[in-house]
């Protein structure tokens, strides 16, 4: 097994399960290149070996010795009893899928059990994460004390999920470098999903809330360091280390409870009322879909919370 896979499997804590390691070194070593040749993408990899997993536990409760025993009953019958909803199934059914193509592809095993089996059909015209009105959006901004850096820092950073729609894996890991000029115009250059690149004008207002965060912390001077840093201890001193997804998260909700609003909104929220906000304003499906980074359309359109206007308006027209 390559040094570089090994490196891998150890920082994602990963390890192999008994049924598998019972095929042999060559199945262990497959195995562990499932989860770094073809998954690039750290959170589909985390996903999907915690789906694989659940799958292969259930497997050897069930008396399975060894992979080679699989046949597509096995896996429609672990579907069957699946206590989970229908995106977390068919997730779960795409890894088992996935993993047992990739071992029937490098002559693991002589056919793939997972191929043929079939989950629920499932559809969804609008994603359920809550997405905040444009107001609960400017109040939240409004309410942050930005007479210190962290202040400062935190205002920014909600205002570039706001006005980006960008994901909170892209927005933790902006440099200073990553906000250019480009002759009048500033750019924000994020780095999504898939290794893609991307570069977007700066609203007016979010130029403002970066220029002076950036003042304030004198971040220009270190172009390649994080964007938004996280604070030594308790104190407001921005530290050297880059805030994570979870240390965002948890800023959130601490500025949500400060501004007297529902907790329920998730960093993923303002991707949400960032494109219903966009589309709102006379904004198209087509450019909404190239500022969000999404391939296809319809991904986009689950983000547009209009419908729920539109739905409430009509209930209250239920009148006793």
């Amino acid at each position: 097994m390559s040094e570089a896979t090994l490196t891998v499997a150890k920082a994602e804590s990963f390890q192999v399960p008994a049924i598998v390691a019972e095929v042999g070194p060559e199945a262990t070593k497959k195995f562990f290149e499932f989860f770094t040749v073809p998954i690039r993408n750290k959170n589909t990899r985390i996903a999907y070996y915690h789906a694989i997993g659940r799958f292969l536990d259930w497997c050897g409760r069930a008396g399975f010795q060894s992979l080679e025993d699989f046949e597509p009953i096995t896996v429609a019958a672990y579907i069957e009893q699946h206590p989970g909803s229908p995106p977390t199934v068919k997730q779960h059914m795409a890894a088992i899928r996935m993993l047992f193509s990739w071992l029937t592809e490098k002559g693991i095993l002589a056919m793939n059990p997972a191929r043929e089996v079939k989950t629920s059909k499932f559809s969804r015209t609008e994603g359920k994460t809550p997405a905040p009105p444009h107001q609960e959006v400017q109040r939240l901004l409004d309410s942050i004390d930005v007479t210190h850096l962290v202040g400062l820092r935190d205002r920014a950073l909600l205002a570039v999920m706001a006005y980006t729609f960008a994901r909170i894996g892209a927005v933790v890991s902006l440099t200073p470098q990553d906000y250019l000029q480009v002759g009048k115009r500033s750019l924000i250059r994020f780095r999504e999903k898939g290794g893609k690149e991307k570069e977007i004008p700066v609203h007016h207002k979010l130029e403002q809330y970066l220029d002076i965060y950036l003042e304030a912390a004198k971040l220009s001077e270190q172009p390649a360091s994080p964007l938004f840093r996280s604070t030594r201890g308790r104190s407001r001193e921005l530290g050297t280390d880059g805030l994570s997804r979870k240390d965002a998260w948890a800023m959130l909700k601490r500025r949500l409870r400060d501004a007297g609003l529902s907790t329920i909104y998730s960093n993923h929220s303002f991707r949400a009322a960032g494109i219903t906000n966009y589309l709102e304003n006379d904004g198209t499906l087509e450019v909404a879909q190239r500022i969000a980074g999404h391939a296809d359309s319809r991904t986009t359109k689950l983000y547009d919370r209009r419908g729920q206007k539109v739905l409430l308006e009509d209930m209250e027209r239920i009148r006793y």
